[in-house]
Parts: structure tokens; sequence; C-alpha cells
């Protein structure tokens, strides 16, 4: 299993990929296109691992890593 720490990573490196700004659409896709193989490889991540990319994105507010969704135009994610 994947771990939350991991979608966190994996969110956080998407996000630099985009100069710190991306739209959720965005971060799930460079997830798929460069995590797909990790993400298949167990059932119960392969059913809920956006779920899991918005609890990383949660996480990463809190931690200061990332603007609240206050802070940003609807749907982007952005890196303080």
């Amino acid at each position: 299993m994947i771990s939350r720490q991991q979608f966190s990573e994996w969110v956080e490196e998407a996000l630099l990929v985009y100069n710190g700004r991306a739209t959720i659409l965005q971060v799930s896709k460079y997830i798929w296109e460069n995590y797909e193989r990790e993400l298949r490889r167990f059932e119960e991540t392969f059913f809920k691992w956006q779920y899991d990319v918005r609890w990383a994105a949660k996480m990463l507010r809190e931690k200061g890593v990332m603007k609240s969704v206050d802070d940003c135009p609807k749907g982007i994610w952005e890196l303080i």
C-alpha cells in the first residue's frame, strides 16, 4: 500500500514541476503519468488514490507547505 506520506511527496513534486501552482487536474494527471504502476499495484489504493491526493493537499496546507484554499483561486493548488 502507498503511504499517505508518499502521496504528500507526489503532490509537492507535481506542484514543483508546474512552478509551484497547478490545477487539481494537472496534479492528478502528473501523478497518474509518473506513478501509474505504483497506483495499480495495490487494488485498494487504485480505487481511492484521488481521495488520498486531496488528503495529501490538506496535510501540506496544515504543514504550511501549500497556501490555504482561501488564498488561491478555486481549483488551484499553490505552494507557499
